[in-house]
């Protein structure tokens, strides 16, 4: 009998809730004509599934009832489009005590255990989404089938944790133990066919053909492959040992275990017990309980939050499909882009077809890059027109402006786009600088017209700021708001001051590095010292990164506007400007780049005897950015603590495990960052002068 998921949904007749479950919980049990048992996991006023305490409570009561009348087999699938589910619901731990933690993780190990002791076959079948505690769940049963749009991944080292509802020792036992520990070590997801090649799943089928997959696998006409011979090699200690000191040196690569535990608590945790899952059962659950206390889950826990709270901005749909860019610089042609990526129809103009070359080729490039499909590259390709003459602006949806920072320029393509669009189409700019109302005031109607700043490159940084302006309509920013969540970013509603929230954070941190340079600290110490503190890269280099001439064009464009008390640019450094060495982009700067693109950096013990240091370079570097964001919450650039932490956490990479620029400065005392300051600007100037908002957040 067929009991496809639809069938499952829609015959009423043959749904049978399971004894002792309210009809309103959160699986659904069906028995086929050859006595196998369908439970479809389906939480209900949810989109996606998680498993939390009460779906490990009802598959208790499913189980134990299971147990007592032995059908011939059980499939366990889910009723959401999404996938089989998103993981755990990390809600339940939030403020939960180790003890707390401990004793909700033993029960789900309980549960976990009763399905893979069932006397029959147990299958788990598999879509969409299959992550954290919903691939362990799916690790539990005897055999797992997936279809061939199936992600899996463990993704809880993201929240400074490791898998803990068994997935530790599970996935090493089925799965080729390298490949398991990879997975739970970078977070990173995997297709179904990958997860077939190294033993987590037993058969990838189309949908049609699940029914009688699963009933070929219950009847053992599907045969799990031979993969022991990967988990016996690595049974043997001397054999994890040498691949757990690979393992620890490439984790050392991106973090420590000062900062983040979780990676190097896994590793262990293989090492020693890798060879007798009970024992690894055991320090599985004691490590995660451990961890979930940690300031480092905490804050990254917080920054998962942030995320959460950032996609709720939206409110309904864009009804934007069609997309056109003006401008195919870097820029626009990676908006571009990422938007044909994300499914719209998108054109994309210059005034040139040179530009409009190299940006379909860097898109070729980037596509490749982040899909690893040829059919979705072609087909996102075909989503992206090169349009020198603009032929797509009329039907657009959405207009984008991305030409160069020059004031006339962009009024004047504003005027014309206005001039050429559809009612009811929304008009934006890329500016990362210009104010505004200056742009809106050449516009007849400036109420759809709104800031939708990207950061660069595109495909990589997740924060979009939503810049407002008096004029722009609340309609016209909900549907620029929905829009960016649609293309898999995450908005920041900001007000149009200079540099916006995140430049306007940015410019201290970088001025204050020139400033030092300028004193003789060697920019190598510099940018370690940043890099130390958690940012993914030094001030010096990102002044190289973003280009010198910028950086010192929006530091003065910032001391101009609002009076931003920075240090004076050293002429030195304008005189590189002139000369042409602008950073990276042009192959030298503040430091030589090699073929790669890579700075030519001096090893720190390499740096001469006597090299000059500051006691307080990091707090140099680091507070003017918080004092910074204090002064935008005080001016109302950026609505929430909540949205300014996120806004630095996602544009910039400050630090995650801090937990966001303000969340570290609650966490170091807020009069201790005051003091600090105050001492800074005695010894130093004006511009580490505490901002007067400091006050509001004792």
């Amino acid at each position: 009998m067929d009991l496809m998921l639809t069938a499952l949904k829609d015959r009423e007749l043959e749904l049978s809730v399971a004894r002792n479950a309210e009809p309103d919980g959160n699986w659904r049990m069906a028995r086929d004509d050859e006595n196998i048992v369908w439970l479809v996991l389906d939480k209900p006023g949810k989109s996606v599934n998680t498993i939390d305490r009460s779906v490990l409570e009802e598959l208790d009561v499913h189980l134990a009832a299971l147990e007592a009348d032995r059908p011939r087999g059980l499939v366990l699938r889910s009723a959401k489009p999404a996938g089989f589910a998103a993981g755990a619901d990390i809600n339940g731990f939030v403020g939960a005590s180790q003890a707390d933690v401990r004793t909700m993780l033993e029960e789900g190990h309980r549960v976990l255990d009763r399905l893979a002791a069932l006397p029959c076959v147990s299958v788990a079948v598999l879509h969409g989404h299959c992550l954290g505690g919903g691939l362990e769940l799916a690790l539990a049963c005897r055999m797992r089938i997936a279809v061939p749009d199936t992600s899996l991944g463990f993704p809880e080292i993201m929240l400074g944790l490791h898998p803990g509802l068994g997935g530790t020792f599970r996935s090493i036992q089925l799965a080729d133990p390298l490949a398991a520990m990879s997975l739970m070590l970078t977070g990173k997801s995997i297709p179904a066919r990958k997860a077939k090649s190294i033993g987590l799943v037993d058969a990838v089928v189309e949908e049609r053909h699940i029914a009688n997959a699963a009933h070929a696998a219950i009847f053992g006409d599907l045969v799990r492959p031979d993969t022991r011979f990967r988990s016996k090699a690595f049974a043997l200690k001397p054999a994890r040992s040498f691949a757990a000191r690979q393992m620890r040196a490439k984790a050392r690569e991106k973090a420590s275990p000062e900062t983040y535990p979780a990676p190097f608590q896994l590793i262990d945790l293989w090492e020693r017990h890798g060879g007798q899952p009970e024992r690894m059962r055991d320090a599985e659950l004691e490590s995660f309980a451990a961890l979930v206390e940690s300031p480092t889950a905490r804050s990254l826990v917080r920054v998962f939050f942030l995320r959460e709270a950032m996609r709720v901005l939206r409110s309904g749909k864009s009804d934007i499909q069609r997309v056109h860019v003006i401008g195919a610089g870097a820029m626009g042609g990676d908006i571009a882009a990422w938007a044909a990526k994300e499914g719209f129809l998108v054109s994309l103009q210059d005034i040139a077809l040179e530009p409009i070359g190299r940006a379909m080729k860097a898109a070729s490039k980037m596509l490749e890059a982040v899909l690893k499909d040829p059919l979705k590259v072609r087909d996102a390709l075909d989503r992206l027109m090169p349009d020198p003459d603009g032929a797509g602006l009329a039907s657009a949806d959405l207009v984008i402006e991305a030409a160069p920072e020059k004031l006339d320029l962009k009024r004047r393509i504003l005027q014309d786009a206005e001039n050429r669009m559809k009612p009811g189409a929304i008009l934006a700019s890329n500016t990362s600088a210009l104010p505004l109302p200056d742009l809106a005031s050449a516009l007849v109607d400036s109420s759809r017209f709104v800031g939708i700043h990207f950061f660069n490159p595109v495909s990589r940084m997740q924060l979009v700021e939503i810049v407002r302006h008096d004029a722009a309509s609340d309609e016209t920013l909900r549907r620029a708001i929905n829009f960016v969540v649609e293309l898999s970013r995450l908005p920041a509603p900001v007000q149009p001051t200079a540099g916006f929230l995140v430049n306007r954070a940015l410019t201290p941190y970088m001025a204050e590095a020139l400033k030092l340079v300028d004193e003789g600290v060697p920019k190598e110490r510099i940018d370690a010292a940043a890099e130390a503190f958690g940012m993914p890269m030094g001030p010096v280099e990102l002044a190289d990164q973003v280009g010198l001439d910028i950086a010192v064009e929006v530091a003065e464009t910032l001391r101009e506007r609002i009076a931003m008390p920075l240090p004076e640019t050293p002429t030195w450094i304008k005189d590189m400007v002139q000369d042409g060495r602008l950073g990276r982009k042009s192959g030298r700067g503040l430091y030589e780049y090699d073929e790669t693109g890579r700075p030519k950096k001096i090893a720190l013990e390499a740096l001469p005897d006597g090299s000059k240091t500051d006691a307080d370079l990091t707090d140099r570097l680091i507070l003017p950015m918080l004092n910074t964001l204090v002064a935008c919450l005080r001016e109302g650039v950026v609505d929430s603590e909540e949205i300014a932490d996120g806004a630095m956490v996602f544009g910039t990479g400050f630090a995650p495990f801090r937990g966001g620029p303000l969340r570290y400065a609650r966490q170091r005392g807020v009069n201790e960052i005051v003091a600090r300051l105050r001492d800074l600007e005695a010894r130093h100037g004006e511009r580490f002068r505490p901002d007067i908002g400091w006050e509001d957040l004792r």
